[in-house]
Parts: C-alpha cells; sequence; structure tokens
C-alpha cells in the first residue's frame, strides 16, 4: 500500500499536470480565485526543502511547477492581466 507521502507526492504531480494542461489559467486568476497560483507552489516547494535542511534555487523550483524556464513559460502563455483582475488583486491582498 502507498505512503501517505507517496500519494501527496502523486496528487502533487497530478495538480501540475493539470495546471500544465491549462495554461489558458492565468496566475492572476489562479489568485484571484484561489488565494495561490503556481509561483506559490514554487515557493512553497523551496520553503518544504528548507524545512528538510536542502536548498533548491526559487527558478528552479518554478521551472519544476511550470515545466520549462518561466520566462519561457511567460512569453508563451502569460497575457496582460486586465484591469478587473488587477482591481480585484490589489483588493484581496491589501492585508
Amino acid at each position: 500500500m502507498p505512503t501517505t507521502t507517496e500519494l501527496e507526492a502523486a496528487v502533487f504531480r497530478r495538480l501540475l499536470a493539470h495546471l500544465d494542461d491549462n495554461k489558458d489559467v492565468q496566475n492572476i486568476d489562479l489568485m484571484n480565485l484561489a488565494g495561490f497560483c503556481r509561483n506559490c507552489l514554487a515557493k512553497w516547494y523551496v520553503a518544504a526543502a528548507a524545512e528538510a535542511g536542502e536548498t533548491i534555487d526559487y527558478e528552479l523550483a518554478r521551472e519544476r511547477v511550470y515545466g520549462m524556464p518561466y520566462s519561457e513559460w511567460k512569453s508563451k502563455h502569460q497575457k496582460d492581466a486586465t484591469p478587473e483582475a488587477l482591481a480585484r488583486m490589489q483588493e484581496t491582498h491589501r492585508h
């Protein structure tokens, strides 16, 4: 039987695959709807490594989450945020 860690790792891989399959979903929309985005996942990845006594570079963590260097993903898939999305982000994350 798989361990909890193995199950959680499988769920994380599935989440990354789901995000990869839905590149049209923008980070700002994720932040506005769910309170986290792909960059947050990369930051959590770095933090989890640090808690385990390991050092992982943020850009390498982003590459793991995005499936490619962030600069490449950004140029291929990131769209300009709408004024409405920016306003909601500012209002929601004001605290």
